[in-house]
């Protein structure tokens, strides 16, 4: 082979390496510095649309339950008299005896379970008791006791031979539930039971001179009066004749 033939090789195979050298710096640069890839929306990668965070239902206020523990109420201890009808009213300290509103709540069903605090007196002769409980929340009517009356009764140690004893009445210028005696009461025993709105008074005694002397002197409802019907003549116009 010439050395003309020898230079044309050396000559022709230069661009072939050159362009080899080019492929394979590209293909370096190539895997060095990937492609970072389109990120999808994020719809698209959890297959789901947003749920709506739901609207909390407000809670419901509890009921209230039974208080088995007294609180101190020396305002609804001054509210009962010290004497009454001529005879001596022991209003008992609060430390003196065991009762909880929860106890006598019991006899007052839904009523009951919203007294608070409560308050006893008692007469020695002729034998009276009297509980004072103060309600917490709406006030309660006279009539709202009609549904625990057989249940009241009961409490203060009457079994009752008739189902319903119990009638409206007055006392004292109070509106009130009254129970008469029965063959399970000690004779001349009488029963009462009335509200002012916050405040619900169990009594019972033997002597009425002197339960209606305390209820009188105790907050109630006033007795609702009927309303005088007009008569005709009184509610006739005067004549306009003019004559005598």
């Amino acid at each position: 082979m010439t050395i003309w033939s020898l230079a044309s090789l050396r000559l022709a195979g230069a661009p072939s390496l050159a362009l080899a050298a080019a492929v394979g710096l590209a293909a370096c640069a190539t895997a060095q510095t990937p492609e970072t890839p389109s990120l999808p929306p994020p719809s698209a990668v959890t297959g789901t649309t947003e749920t709506p965070t739901p609207t909390r239902s407000p809670t419901p206020t509890p009921a209230p339950t039974p208080r088995f523990t007294n609180e101190l109420d020396h305002e609804l201890a001054a509210l009962i008299p010290t004497a009454a009808a001529g005879v001596e009213i022991v209003v008992a300290p609060f430390d003196a005896f065991a009762l909880t509103p929860g106890d006598i709540g019991a006899a007052y069903g839904d009523i009951g379970d919203r007294f608070a605090s409560l308050a006893l007196a008692y007469v020695l002769q002729p034998r009276t008791t009297l509980y004072a409980m103060r309600v917490d929340g709406e006030p309660i009517t006279t009539e709202d006791l009609e549904t625990h009356l057989a249940t009241a009764g009961r409490y203060v140690g009457i079994a009752g031979l008739e189902p319903d004893p119990w009638e409206v009445g007055e006392a004292g210028g109070h509106a009130v539930w009254v129970r008469p005696e029965d063959n399970a009461t000690a004779a001349g025993t009488m029963v009462y039971t009335w509200s002012n709105g916050e405040l619900v008074f169990l009594l019972i005694g033997v002597d009425d001179t002197l339960n209606r002397a305390i209820i009188e002197q105790l907050p109630g409802e006033p007795v609702q009066l009927p309303t005088p019907v007009p008569t005709e003549s009184a509610s006739a116009a005067p004549s306009e004749s003019g004559e005598n």
